[in-house]
């Protein structure tokens, strides 16, 4: 059996993630703020305004807190000469081996929050799918990003 990648993301993902998972829940919260009124104003059913709560609380806790800690503990990747190898998930765990040959374009691309904590995420598109590589530290993203893109040419020229 092959051994795991051995590259991991940023740390600094977790919290990139944590911040995501709380405007998650902050929207969800607002949505169950809107309930309450109707529940005191229209008297809609008191169990839905709380069902609502209850939500918030567990999308806070869990893609605000939980979630992002064995995301980013899980996530490897290793570009090797004649094929990119990434493995994520912690419950249901994913391989997927991209071979060179298949790689047609290399993209490197931020959001708000990830250009604010210097990240960066390796987009890989194939014919048929595209694989991302997520919040690397922006020097690692953009090496890594020239690297396959070199190895991907040299992969052409071989066939």
């Amino acid at each position: 059996m092959r051994e795991k990648p051995g590259n991991q993301i940023s740390m600094k993902a977790k919290t990139v993630w944590q911040i995501t998972g709380m405007i998650t829940a902050g929207v969800f919260a607002l949505l169950d703020a809107a309930l309450w009124l109707l529940v005191f104003w229209q008297s809609w059913p008191m169990w839905l305004a709380a069902g609502g709560a209850a939500a918030a609380i567990l999308i806070a806790v869990f893609y605000g807190w939980l979630i992002p800690l064995y995301r980013q503990r899980f996530w490897r990747y290793e570009v090797h000469e004649q094929e990119i190898d990434l493995q994520y998930g912690w419950v249901t765990v994913k391989r997927t081996i991209i071979p060179m040959v298949r790689v047609q374009h290399v993209d490197t691309k931020q959001g708000p929050l990830l250009r604010k904590y210097k990240l960066s995420s390796v987009e890989i598109s194939t014919a048929a799918t595209k694989h991302e590589i997520p919040a690397l530290d922006m020097e690692e993203a953009d090496r890594l990003r020239d690297s396959i893109s070199r190895l991907a040419r040299v992969s052409d020229d071989d066939v």
